[in-house]
């Protein structure tokens, strides 16, 4: 599939819930956020049949993200459906790893090949600041599990405020590199502001080259994440959806004033 800037789409990002057990000062407003309610979140065979669909239609990659994945129940069966899906060659996920720990090694079981993990600081107090509440020992217990399950390669999140030479920043670095881990550093963004760029060692952000769709926990199909653009898989059908956020999908993003990444998935 290509659109109409000769962009070879083929990779879908799925967000399984709007759901999160951290939240994050970057990513949730300190009020709170009002949740869906769950006739309104995509049911497994639905989102089973969108990934059929777009694989019928050329995406060889897909990514789970949320909220966070790893909290809607029955997930690890998810990964098993898509993983026996014939023509996926890559499927994902990320996760903030609280939870990984005990999903690690079920999840590369059912056939998940990779997962990218996020981790912001090392030090503990900031840790538990910066996701209001979360505990950095969960989320290096998860890596380990993660390592242990057989996992290559784990890629590590970072997000920024200004700079990967931040002191947080660089101390994450430093502990991957002992690690053997893969970081990427991605900068703080804003939807409503339009404030995004190239992550550092990845490829979003990337207007020029963006090959990706994102379908969102309850049924839409974006073209983009700094667009409001979307397109009910429920109203349309999958295939229609998929077609039409391809033919409207911009050359470049700009703002989002009706979506967040706790229910778009970053």
């Amino acid at each position: 599939m290509y659109d109409n800037y000769n962009r070879h789409i083929n990779y879908l990002r799925i967000s399984v819930t709007d759901r999160c057990n951290l939240r994050c000062v970057y990513c949730m407003p300190a009020e709170g956020v009002n949740i869906l309610s769950h006739s309104d979140i995509l049911t497994f065979e639905e989102i089973l049949q969108v990934s059929k669909t777009a694989i019928s239609m050329g995406v060889d990659k897909i990514r789970i993200t949320g909220g966070e994945p790893l909290v809607r129940k029955g997930i690890v069966d998810l990964v098993e459906m898509l993983a026996q899906l014939p023509g996926l060659n890559d499927l994902s996920m990320t996760t903030n790893g609280v939870l990984l720990s005990k999903y690690a090694r079920p999840l590369k079981e059912a056939g998940l090949h990779r997962v990218n993990i996020s981790l912001d600081t090392l030090n503990e107090v900031k840790y538990t600041s910066i996701t209001r509440g979360g505990k950095l020992s969960d989320v290096l217990e998860g890596i380990q599990a993660a390592r242990e399950a057989g996992f290559h390669p784990i890629k590590i999140n970072c997000v920024v405020q200004r700079s990967s030479d931040e002191a947080d920043a660089g101390d994450v670095a430093a502990w991957c590199k002992k690690q053997g881990l893969e970081i990427r550093f991605i900068h703080e963004m804003s939807l409503t502001e339009g404030h995004f760029s190239v992550v550092e060692g990845g490829s979003g952000g990337d207007c020029s080259s963006c090959n990706r769709l994102r379908l969102t926990a309850n049924g839409k199909i974006m073209p983009c994440l700094f667009s409001g653009i979307e397109y009910d898989v429920r109203a349309l059908g999958a295939e229609n959806a998929i077609r039409m956020a391809i033919e409207n999908k911009p050359a470049c993003g700009s703002t989002n004033m009706s979506g967040a990444f706790y229910n778009i998935g970053g």
